[in-house]
């Protein structure tokens, strides 16, 4: 398996990537005149939305209901050239019953040890630090 990105340069420092008929803006631009996002950010919200796919299915599998799940992604990035992420802080929010808590923590650390790619990835760079928050 693989997979295939096309990116299109569309002027100044913008482009769009291309991936199985969706697309997403990808801009060098300052904050305030962006029309996309950042490419190394995209990396965290890579690990964003795949260790969520894995906890979400994982979840249901083990029949736990929940609501307000949601991750919080903040990368710090080194001083020099070229600037990478050293320190990556992954905080997952979500509201279960209390008794669910043990499985939510079994769900994340299966996510984090055996099935997201993304995070076996990023530990080759940086610190991966992990948090549950239980609203």
């Amino acid at each position: 398996m693989s997979h295939k990105i096309s990116l299109t340069h569309l002027g100044e420092e913008k482009f769009d990537a291309h991936q199985n008929g969706k697309t997403i803006r990808i801009d060098g631009a300052e904050e305030s005149i962006s029309t996309g996002v950042r490419p190394k950010a995209l990396i965290l919200s890579s690990l964003a939305g795949c260790t969520a796919i894995d906890v979400v299915d994982l979840l249901r599998k083990m029949r736990v209901e929940f609501s307000d799940f949601k991750i919080d992604v903040e990368g710090e990035l080194t001083e020099e050239h070229p600037k990478t992420y050293h320190t990556i802080h992954l905080t997952y929010f979500i509201k279960l019953k209390e008794e669910d808590k043990s499985k939510m923590e079994k769900a994340v650390n299966l996510s984090q040890e055996k099935y997201c790619g993304v995070s076996a990835m990023i530990k080759k760079f940086a610190v991966l630090k992990v948090k549950i928050e239980y609203l």
